[in-house]
């Protein structure tokens, strides 16, 4: 029987077309790392991809949050209360210009108690790379260069002022370092408790097995919002914000580590009777060991899926607390913070933009489920769509 005959292909090898067709045979694929076979996937998956587009500048964007925003944090203009948002325009009369804005000249009514603003005729232009409003840069550094400042005499309020004539823009950048923030420290807590308790049920079984899962389901068991009311508001009001943040922050963390800790638990159960295993044990690796770099390395994608999926709850949480009033408090800004000053039916009917904030709360949670449902397809490269 004469031998098939062997034809290489000169095409440029492409991961996409490949796991596509179901190709396992490429020399390149059959090379690839897991990182690589996690990439070609991931990209496969357009919306987890806009929505890293989204989350990646909107995190960056929190570590220059005074340089960004256009005016500080407790900057006030108590001439233009509840102004509405103001336009950016780039042509005046026919002519282009470039950003301006107009004077808004204000009158209160006197029957109605409401303010009502009238644009002005002469174009004010924007200022970038300019000096504004001072600051302390983190805390840290005193500063007053912005990316973007009000043009000289007038004003800038694109989304708007609230009942204190503070910009609402200003205050949407500086509650998301807060808002974007406490997700991922409070998923940091939640992913190290749940590696612990889980690794050690997992892998010792037996007694600590049994104790630690009856600990998990008493905790599932407990009605999670009432939980989160008495726990909050039983922290003391003298504590200062940075204590109330991180109090906040475990808060979150200790209600949400029972579903990754059972996550982790039936995967080491199933790991551990593997060879490699007994190997490690032979070879006298300590449990702690066997754990960390044997056990968890094999499925740690999985748990970053499930670590992505779980900040959008985090963040829905500091929401609800603040805006109940029993989470964060002013002088900290969050979204959720932002939010409590529009529970009445006057800030809906008359002053709708301080419904703003959410805004970003509805976009930053559907982006991370976004790339959550992204990560968690491209953590199993082989499997079809």
């Amino acid at each position: 029987m004469s031998a098939l005959p062997h034809t290489v292909s000169t095409e440029p090898f492409d991961p996409e077309r490949t796991m596509a067709e179901g190709s396992f045979y490429s020399e390149k694929y059959m090379q690839a790392s897991q990182r690589q076979l996690i990439w070609w996937r991931f990209r496969r998956h357009r919306i987890a991809l806009v929505a890293l587009a989204f989350l990646v500048p909107a995190y960056l964007s929190v570590l220059f949050t005074e340089i960004i925003a256009p005016y500080g944090l407790e900057t006030r203009n108590t001439a233009h209360i509840f102004m509405p948002p103001q336009a950016i325009h780039l042509f005046h009369e026919g002519s282009f210009v470039g950003p301006f804005v107009y004077d808004m000249n204000g009158r209160l009514d006197l029957d109605t108690l409401q303010r009502h603003y009238t644009p002005g005729n002469e174009p004010r232009p924007l200022r970038f790379f300019c000096r504004g409003d001072s600051y302390n840069f983190w805390g840290l550094v005193p500063g007053d260069f912005h990316l973007v400042c009000p043009p000289e005499g007038s004003t800038l309020f694109p989304l708007g002022t609230d009942r204190l004539g503070h910009d609402m823009l200003s205050r949407l950048i500086y509650g998301a370092r807060i808002s974007l923030t406490v997700g991922l420290v409070g998923v940091a807590m939640s992913f190290a408790l749940g590696l612990f308790f889980g690794g050690i049920a997992g892998y010792f079984g037996g007694k600590v097995d049994y104790w630690v899962q009856r600990a998990t389901e008493t905790l599932r068991s407990i009605p999670e919002l009432p939980l989160w009311l008495a726990l909050s508001a039983s922290l003391p009001v003298t504590w200062s914000p940075i204590l109330v943040y991180f109090g906040i922050t475990l808060i979150l963390a200790l209600l949400d580590w029972p579903g990754l800790a059972r996550a982790v638990r039936s995967k080491l159960l199933s790991l551990r009777e593997e060879d490699f295993t007994a190997a490690a044990v032979v070879m006298g690796a300590t449990p702690g060991r066997i754990i960390t770099r044997h056990l968890l390395p094999n499925f740690m994608s999985h748990l970053i899926a499930s670590a992505s999926l779980s900040i959008p709850s985090m963040i829905l949480a500091e929401t609800a607390l603040s805006f109940l009033g029993l989470g964060l408090r002013p002088p900290i800004t969050s979204w959720g913070v932002l939010l409590s000053e529009a529970q009445n039916i006057e800030a809906v009917a008359l002053y709708p933009w301080l419904l703003m904030p959410m805004l970003p709360v509805m976009l930053t949670v559907l982006a991370f489920s976004f790339l959550g449902d992204g990560l968690r397809d491209a953590v199993d490269p082989h499997s079809s769509n």
